[in-house]
Protein backbone atom coordinates (compact mmCIF):
# COMPACT_ATOMS: atom_id res chain seq x y z
CA UNK A 1 0.00 0.00 0.00
CA UNK A 2 2.82 2.27 1.14
CA UNK A 3 4.21 1.35 -2.18
CA UNK A 4 1.37 2.18 -4.29
CA UNK A 5 1.16 5.41 -2.20
CA UNK A 6 4.68 6.56 -3.40
CA UNK A 7 3.80 5.29 -7.15
CA UNK A 8 0.99 8.10 -7.30
CA UNK A 9 3.08 11.00 -5.35
CA UNK A 10 6.07 10.53 -7.80
CA UNK A 11 3.55 10.44 -10.67
CA UNK A 12 1.95 13.21 -9.06
CA UNK A 13 5.24 15.44 -8.98
CA UNK A 14 5.79 14.74 -12.58
CA UNK A 15 3.09 15.47 -13.87
CA UNK A 16 2.98 18.88 -11.83
CA UNK A 17 6.78 19.01 -13.53
CA UNK A 18 5.81 18.55 -17.00
CA UNK A 19 2.86 21.18 -16.96
CA UNK A 20 5.42 24.05 -15.50
CA UNK A 21 7.94 23.09 -17.67
CA UNK A 22 5.73 22.87 -21.01
CA UNK A 23 4.12 26.79 -19.36
CA UNK A 24 7.62 28.39 -19.07
CA UNK A 25 8.34 26.90 -22.64
CA UNK A 26 4.88 28.23 -24.24
CA UNK A 27 5.53 31.92 -22.52
CA UNK A 28 8.47 33.37 -24.87
CA UNK A 29 6.45 32.36 -27.75
CA UNK A 30 3.22 33.90 -26.72
CA UNK A 31 5.11 37.32 -25.58
CA UNK A 32 6.46 38.78 -28.46
CA UNK A 33 2.56 38.73 -30.15
CA UNK A 34 1.22 40.90 -27.73
CA UNK A 35 3.70 44.21 -28.22
CA UNK A 36 4.09 43.55 -31.72
CA UNK A 37 0.08 43.93 -32.17
CA UNK A 38 -0.04 46.93 -30.05
CA UNK A 39 3.68 48.37 -31.50
CA UNK A 40 2.57 48.25 -35.11
CA UNK A 41 0.31 51.27 -35.10
CA UNK A 42 2.55 53.56 -33.21
CA UNK A 43 5.38 52.79 -33.92
CA UNK A 44 4.98 53.69 -37.97
CA UNK A 45 2.90 56.91 -36.09
CA UNK A 46 6.12 57.83 -34.32
CA UNK A 47 8.35 57.07 -37.03
CA UNK A 48 6.27 59.84 -39.31
CA UNK A 49 5.85 62.74 -36.55
CA UNK A 50 9.12 61.93 -34.89
CA UNK A 51 10.41 63.03 -39.03
CA UNK A 52 8.83 65.82 -40.59
CA UNK A 53 10.35 65.35 -43.77
CA UNK A 54 9.06 61.40 -43.79
CA UNK A 55 6.36 60.32 -46.61
CA UNK A 56 3.46 59.07 -46.13
CA UNK A 57 2.36 56.48 -48.36
CA UNK A 58 0.04 58.74 -50.10
CA UNK A 59 2.48 61.77 -49.89
CA UNK A 60 4.98 59.41 -51.75
CA UNK A 61 2.42 58.82 -54.69
CA UNK A 62 1.41 62.17 -55.11
CA UNK A 63 4.90 63.28 -55.16
CA UNK A 64 5.58 60.74 -58.07
CA UNK A 65 2.70 61.71 -59.97
CA UNK A 66 3.35 65.65 -59.75
CA UNK A 67 6.98 64.81 -61.09
CA UNK A 68 5.68 62.51 -63.90
CA UNK A 69 3.26 65.49 -64.94
CA UNK A 70 6.22 67.62 -64.70
CA UNK A 71 8.08 65.43 -67.22
CA UNK A 72 5.19 64.91 -69.75
CA UNK A 73 4.71 68.75 -69.70
CA UNK A 74 8.10 69.08 -70.57
CA UNK A 75 7.72 66.81 -72.69
CA UNK A 76 4.97 68.04 -75.21
CA UNK A 77 5.91 71.75 -74.73
CA UNK A 78 6.33 73.70 -77.80
CA UNK A 79 9.03 74.05 -79.58
CA UNK A 80 10.88 76.69 -80.82
CA UNK A 81 11.88 76.49 -84.59
CA UNK A 82 14.35 78.38 -86.53
CA UNK A 83 13.39 80.53 -89.32
CA UNK A 84 14.98 77.76 -91.90
CA UNK A 85 13.35 74.73 -89.78
CA UNK A 86 10.19 77.09 -90.36
CA UNK A 87 10.45 77.12 -94.44
CA UNK A 88 11.32 74.05 -94.92
CA UNK A 89 7.86 72.64 -93.05
CA UNK A 90 5.28 75.71 -94.53
CA UNK A 91 6.92 75.11 -97.96
CA UNK A 92 6.37 71.49 -97.98
CA UNK A 93 10.29 70.95 -99.06
CA UNK A 94 9.39 73.07 -102.20
CA UNK A 95 12.49 74.26 -103.65
CA UNK A 96 11.52 77.08 -106.38
CA UNK A 97 9.31 80.27 -105.24
CA UNK A 98 7.90 82.65 -107.72
CA UNK A 99 6.38 85.63 -105.74
CA UNK A 100 4.24 88.96 -106.58
CA UNK A 101 5.96 92.24 -105.38
CA UNK A 102 3.20 94.60 -105.00
CA UNK A 103 1.22 94.10 -101.66
CA UNK A 104 3.54 91.11 -100.45
CA UNK A 105 7.50 92.31 -100.58
CA UNK A 106 6.51 96.20 -101.55
CA UNK A 107 4.19 98.31 -99.24
CA UNK A 108 2.56 99.89 -102.37
CA UNK A 109 -0.49 97.98 -104.12
CA UNK A 110 -0.67 98.89 -107.42
CA UNK A 111 1.54 99.89 -110.64
CA UNK A 112 0.80 103.85 -109.94
CA UNK A 113 2.00 103.80 -106.92
CA UNK A 114 5.34 103.01 -107.80
CA UNK A 115 5.83 105.17 -110.32
CA UNK A 116 6.27 107.98 -107.35
CA UNK A 117 7.73 106.04 -104.73
CA UNK A 118 8.38 102.50 -103.70
CA UNK A 119 9.33 101.09 -100.13
CA UNK A 120 9.66 97.61 -98.83
CA UNK A 121 7.87 96.25 -95.86
CA UNK A 122 10.58 95.89 -93.43
CA UNK A 123 8.90 93.02 -91.71
CA UNK A 124 9.08 90.69 -94.79
CA UNK A 125 12.75 91.18 -95.37
CA UNK A 126 13.90 88.17 -92.42
CA UNK A 127 11.28 86.39 -94.09
CA UNK A 128 12.05 86.76 -97.82
CA UNK A 129 16.33 86.12 -97.34
CA UNK A 130 15.34 83.23 -95.12
CA UNK A 131 13.59 81.49 -98.57
CA UNK A 132 15.85 82.71 -100.06
CA UNK A 133 18.66 80.77 -98.53
CA UNK A 134 16.47 77.57 -98.92
CA UNK A 135 15.05 78.36 -102.36
CA UNK A 136 15.44 79.65 -105.72
CA UNK A 137 13.29 82.43 -105.51
CA UNK A 138 12.01 84.94 -108.35
CA UNK A 139 10.27 87.73 -107.70
CA UNK A 140 8.12 89.52 -110.50
CA UNK A 141 5.70 92.56 -110.82
CA UNK A 142 3.71 94.29 -113.75
CA UNK A 143 4.87 98.17 -113.80
CA UNK A 144 3.97 100.92 -116.49
CA UNK A 145 7.41 101.70 -117.30
CA UNK A 146 11.08 101.57 -117.09
CA UNK A 147 11.53 104.38 -114.29
CA UNK A 148 9.13 101.89 -112.25
CA UNK A 149 11.79 98.57 -113.00
CA UNK A 150 14.62 101.23 -111.87
CA UNK A 151 12.76 102.47 -108.63
CA UNK A 152 11.38 98.89 -107.53
CA UNK A 153 15.26 97.61 -107.74
CA UNK A 154 16.80 100.24 -106.08
CA UNK A 155 14.22 100.04 -103.60
CA UNK A 156 15.33 96.05 -103.13
CA UNK A 157 18.88 97.06 -102.84
CA UNK A 158 18.43 99.44 -100.18
CA UNK A 159 16.84 96.93 -98.14
CA UNK A 160 19.32 94.62 -98.58
CA UNK A 161 17.80 91.95 -100.46
CA UNK A 162 20.98 91.83 -102.74
CA UNK A 163 23.74 92.34 -100.46
CA UNK A 164 24.00 88.33 -99.24
CA UNK A 165 23.68 86.95 -102.75
CA UNK A 166 20.53 84.93 -102.07
CA UNK A 167 18.78 87.25 -103.82
CA UNK A 168 19.92 88.59 -107.15
CA UNK A 169 19.11 91.01 -109.96
CA UNK A 170 18.11 88.63 -112.80
CA UNK A 171 15.67 87.01 -110.72
CA UNK A 172 13.48 89.72 -110.26
CA UNK A 173 11.38 90.02 -113.74
CA UNK A 174 8.69 92.57 -114.74
CA UNK A 175 6.19 92.67 -117.11
CA UNK A 176 2.82 95.22 -118.67
CA UNK A 177 0.47 92.79 -118.15
CA UNK A 178 -1.77 90.32 -115.30
CA UNK A 179 -1.18 87.39 -118.25
CA UNK A 180 2.56 88.53 -118.16
CA UNK A 181 2.67 86.94 -114.54
CA UNK A 182 0.73 84.33 -115.42
CA UNK A 183 3.15 83.27 -117.99
CA UNK A 184 6.07 83.79 -116.34
CA UNK A 185 4.55 81.79 -113.44
CA UNK A 186 3.96 78.67 -116.01
CA UNK A 187 7.14 79.05 -117.66
CA UNK A 188 9.03 78.73 -114.08
CA UNK A 189 7.00 76.04 -113.20
CA UNK A 190 7.83 76.39 -109.43
CA UNK A 191 6.76 74.66 -106.50
CA UNK A 192 5.17 77.52 -105.11
CA UNK A 193 3.46 81.02 -106.08
CA UNK A 194 2.90 83.75 -103.71
CA UNK A 195 0.32 86.16 -105.03
CA UNK A 196 -2.57 88.99 -104.01
CA UNK A 197 -4.90 88.25 -107.22
CA UNK A 198 -7.47 85.86 -106.59
CA UNK A 199 -7.91 85.73 -110.55
CA UNK A 200 -4.36 84.77 -110.87
CA UNK A 201 -4.35 81.83 -108.19
CA UNK A 202 -7.19 80.30 -109.62
CA UNK A 203 -5.64 80.06 -112.79
CA UNK A 204 -2.67 78.64 -111.66
CA UNK A 205 -4.22 76.49 -109.33
CA UNK A 206 -4.19 73.40 -111.90
CA UNK A 207 -0.96 73.82 -112.90
CA UNK A 208 1.16 74.67 -109.63
CA UNK A 209 1.60 72.69 -106.61
CA UNK A 210 1.07 75.15 -104.31
CA UNK A 211 -0.02 78.57 -103.86
CA UNK A 212 -0.08 80.96 -101.19
CA UNK A 213 -3.02 83.76 -101.80
CA UNK A 214 -2.06 87.12 -99.22
CA UNK A 215 -5.13 88.40 -98.14
CA UNK A 216 -6.12 90.84 -95.42
CA UNK A 217 -9.73 89.02 -95.57
CA UNK A 218 -9.55 85.70 -95.17
CA UNK A 219 -10.60 84.33 -98.53
CA UNK A 220 -12.93 81.71 -99.44
CA UNK A 221 -10.42 78.68 -100.66
CA UNK A 222 -9.77 78.55 -103.60
CA UNK A 223 -8.53 74.71 -103.77
CA UNK A 224 -7.26 72.01 -102.01
CA UNK A 225 -3.45 72.98 -103.28
CA UNK A 226 -4.20 77.03 -102.21
CA UNK A 227 -3.34 78.52 -98.74
CA UNK A 228 -4.26 81.93 -97.46
CA UNK A 229 -2.74 84.45 -95.07
CA UNK A 230 -2.85 87.91 -94.42
CA UNK A 231 0.92 88.34 -94.85
CA UNK A 232 4.38 86.56 -96.10
CA UNK A 233 5.81 87.05 -92.28
CA UNK A 234 2.30 85.41 -90.60
CA UNK A 235 2.27 82.81 -92.77
CA UNK A 236 5.70 82.06 -91.62
CA UNK A 237 5.15 82.84 -88.09
CA UNK A 238 4.08 79.84 -86.30
CA UNK A 239 3.45 76.18 -87.37
CA UNK A 240 -0.58 76.63 -86.43
CA UNK A 241 -1.09 79.49 -89.43
CA UNK A 242 -1.38 77.07 -92.34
Amino acid sequence: MLQKLRSLTTLAAISVTLLFAWKMLRAPQEQPRRPRRRAAPSSSNTSSRSRPGALTTTDACSSADSRAHEAVSQLFQPVNLTLEQLVRHKLSEGRRVTCRLLGVILEETTPEEIQNHVSVRTSVVEVLLGIAKFCDVYLMERVLDDESEEKVLSALSEAGLFASGALIKEKVLFCSTENGRTSFVRQLEPDWHIDTSPEIVHQLARFIKYQLHISPQRPERIASNVFSSPSLEQYFGGLDQR
